[in-house]
């Protein structure tokens, strides 16, 4: 791919539609930052067959689905890619359920037991990014590593769920 292919195929912003009055733990802001981070340093992201980026990504949950709301670079509207998010639930439920017992862990846990949750989370996020990557084939491509910062970052936005 030439330089100018690679910057018709990423994404120059993200940006998470959330309810800013929910107070998430520092663990939960932190993975948060870090995955919007690494996701605007190194990604690939373009529509199929639709207009090439670079794009400015909202991501939300509405009515109980994801709502990947793609711009173009001056944020003039693109397309709205809109999903049930019901078949990941499990899968993000599990996967802070993990989180949680891995942070518990580095507190006390001894290396091989903090090393056995983290492979177990590691192994959801894959899962995780992998059902995301699949359902959105049909209208965008992404790569591996932006499949699992945005499987990240939907997750994040379930935070409020997983105290129900």
């Amino acid at each position: 791919m030439t330089p100018v292919d690679t910057d018709r195929r990423r994404l120059i912003k993200v940006t998470l539609e959330e309810d800013r009055s929910i107070r998430r733990s520092p663990e939960v802001e932190h993975e948060r930052a870090v995955a919007v981070y690494d996701l605007l340093v190194e990604n690939v992201f373009c529509l199929n067959g639709g207009t090439a980026g670079p794009y400015c990504l909202r991501i939300g949950i509405r009515e109980n689905r994801l709502v990947l709301d793609i711009r173009d670079e001056s944020e003039a509207p693109l397309v709205e890619v809109v999903l049930p998010i019901r078949p990941m639930r499990s899968l993000i439920r599990d996967y802070f359920t993990v989180c949680a017992a891995y942070y518990e862990a580095i507190k006390t846990a001894s290396p091989s037991r903090i090393e056995a949750i983290d492979m177990g989370r590691r192994s959801i996020h894959d899962d995780g990014a992998a059902v995301l990557r699949r359902r959105l084939a049909p209208r965008i491509e992404m790569d591996v590593q932006t499949s699992r910062r945005l499987f990240t970052l939907i997750c994040v936005l379930h935070v409020r769920d997983m105290r129900e």
